[in-house]
């Protein structure tokens, strides 16, 4: 029997409520503000149903796949139900409460993935394609990464979800916007958020929120949850001066949508490194990641004319690749990072985390225009034209989340 650390019991504990609180209400206010009026009941609708359906399959078989005894590829149903649970192993915490912990990163990580298609899909979609993407994509790479999967034994680096979480919704975000198709209108009429206000109070709540999902992903109360807030921090502060600048250079003015898209750009870049990296590196990613993910919003939407509503792919999806890759050089012990496994170097680490990206993206392209295709069979993924103009509020739900008459 392990001693249990109440001390890091009740923080991961806390950590597992700031979590949640990232998804109800951090996300579903964030994205609410980006989109019309009309569309923003269904926004809340989304993120508490996906909430309500990842919690339920957590429960009955997906902590079980992802963190009990199996393959190096998905485990097995020796924890269905959540049967069988003592202490964490290798952790001062119980099990029961590293499951809740993870089931808070089981809920946002497709909630996430509904910004790309914001404004256009029917409701039974989106149940469906949820519960569906995280039998068939989250469990096996948080297996593969967090579970004991070959990514692990290969030491991959991802302290809270760069790989696990933004990568694969990142990706999954823009296979679905190109499959769906644009809403109406796209490129050529501009469609501005509905509440700036809102979407700035609803990225205050995600950096909170943040700190329990890196913080808490140290899984202890100490110095190294400390490093991880700390990093987390400073990257999105980084990130969003970063964005703020490079917007303020090119249109003339600075945004509240860009500075705080900016933060969020560059808590989803320090996410895989935050346990890993320095304070000094932690600020070298936020303003890689507010770099790299400004130019890839503008590169997906202007260029490739992909309308991928709220930019998921190029905020979280490539933040979190970026993250992913450049730990393996910043959480060298020279540049102020806690260094690598017995045998690894910066190189061997580069190869092992490029690798790991590449095969998880891959699966999550593969999986996700699969899983729309075969969804596409039983029921349709897209409202009509008539039914997008008046609103998915109304349309789907009966309700106006305003009624100033």
């Amino acid at each position: 029997m392990q001693t249990i650390d109440t001390g890091s019991t009740a923080w991961v504990l806390a950590a597992s409520a700031l979590v949640l609180f990232m998804t109800l209400p951090g996300l579903a206010l964030f994205y609410g503000g980006l989109i019309r009026a009309r569309n923003f009941l269904s926004m809340l609708m989304h993120c508490f149903a996906i909430c309500c359906i990842a919690s339920l399959i957590w429960a009955v078989f997906g902590y079980s796949l992802a963190f009990s005894d199996g393959g190096g590829l998905i485990g097995g149903f020796g924890k269905a139900f959540l049967a069988g649970l003592g202490g964490a192993p290798g952790m001062h915490i119980p099990e029961i409460v590293f499951a809740l912990f993870q089931m808070t990163f089981a809920i946002i990580t497709p909630a996430l993935i509904v910004g790309a298609f914001a404004e256009r899909v029917r409701f039974p979609f989106v149940l469906l394609f949820s519960a569906l993407w995280l039998v068939v994509v989250y469990l096996p790479v948080a297996h593969l990464v967090w579970g004991g999967g070959w990514a692990a034994r290969a030491h991959v680096f991802d302290f809270a979800g760069g790989i696990v979480v933004h990568t694969t919704a990142g990706v999954s975000a823009l296979v679905a916007a190109i499959l769906i198709g644009a809403r109406s209108g796209f490129p050529h009429h501009l469609i501005p958020p509905h509440s700036p206000g809102m979407t700035m109070a609803g990225a205050g709540m995600l950096w909170v929120g943040w700190f329990g999902f890196n913080g808490g992903s140290a899984l202890a109360a100490d110095a190294s949850a400390g490093y991880a807030i700390m990093a987390t921090h400073l990257a999105a502060a980084a990130a969003a001066m970063t964005w703020m600048v490079i917007e303020w250079l090119r249109v003339g003015k600075p945004t509240s949508i860009g500075l705080v898209t900016g933060a969020v750009a560059g808590l989803a870049t320090i996410t895989p490194a935050s346990g890993y990296v320095g304070p000094m590196g932690a600020i070298a990613l936020g303003i890689a990641g507010g770099t790299v993910c400004f130019f890839a919003t503008n590169l997906i939407k202007q260029r490739f004319r992909i309308d991928d509503t709220l930019d998921v792919f190029a905020v979280h999806g490539v933040g979190g690749i970026a993250g992913s890759i450049l730990v393996a050089i910043l959480a060298m012990p020279a540049l102020g990072g806690v260094g690598f496994a017995a045998g690894m170097g910066p190189g061997r680490q580069l190869i092992v985390q490029i690798v790991t990206v590449a095969g998880v993206a891959l699966w999550s392209v593969v999986a996700t225009f699969v899983l729309i295709k075969l969804i596409g069979a039983v029921t349709r993924p897209r409202v009509g034209r008539e039914q997008e103009i008046e609103g998915l509020d109304l349309v789907t739900h009966g309700e106006r989340a305003y009624d100033l008459t």
